[in-house]
């Protein structure tokens, strides 16, 4: 059993040292994805904030999360709480052209959001790299184009070509698919 299924059992059984544990384990990452989300426009208290939010939201909803994607339950908490974050101060989410949205009737509906996930993951996963790559920085870690360029070694504008062209292949393979994207969200993506 993973050290990250450990910790999950124990935490799920009340033990606040194994919560201890993780927040050690897990501050540094779920900084980053925070911090990327929030940086010029919350200051690094809030940030903080938000970071204490996501290991409490994991304290109060243990018996949801899956030892085997803690790593990524804990990112979506992330990202939501700092969006949320945002929104509460009335600032403007940074995603308005870059967001990857897919829209089908009944959001609430645990079966349908998996399965629009695993479109999407699959879409992501035929994508070839860098562009794969790149994908993952900008909406998993929330990476500027700058950024991106940067540690990857490429122009700005090489980058947020191949996220437009990116967005456009992913766009029509999820309506391929079945997936609806309004015209409203065809801008979006």
């Amino acid at each position: 059993m993973s050290q990250d299924a450990l910790l999950l059992q124990e935490i799920q059984r009340g033990d606040e040292e194994a919560l201890g544990r993780l927040i050690e384990r897990y501050t540094a990452y779920v900084g980053t994805i925070v911090w990327n989300i929030v940086r010029g426009k919350l200051d690094e208290s809030d940030a903080g904030a938000i970071v204490s939010e996501v290991f409490y939201s994991l304290w109060c909803n243990a018996a949801k999360a899956e030892p085997d994607k803690l790593k990524a339950y804990l990112s979506s908490i992330a990202r939501s709480k700092a969006l949320n974050a945002l929104r509460r101060v009335g600032r403007e989410i940074p995603l308005e052209d870059d967001r990857l949205e897919l829209s089908c009737p009944g959001p609430e509906d645990e079966t349908l959001r998996q399965a629009e996930y695993a479109a999407l993951r699959r879409c992501l996963d035929a994508l070839p790299e860098p562009d794969r790559t790149i994908f993952i920085r900008r909406y998993y870690y929330y990476q500027s184009a700058r950024e991106i360029g940067a540690e990857l070694g490429m122009n700005v504008n090489t980058v947020s070509t191949k996220l437009r062209r990116g967005r456009q292949r992913l766009r029509q393979e999820l309506m391929e698919g079945g997936y609806f994207i309004g015209s409203e969200d065809l801008s979006a993506l």
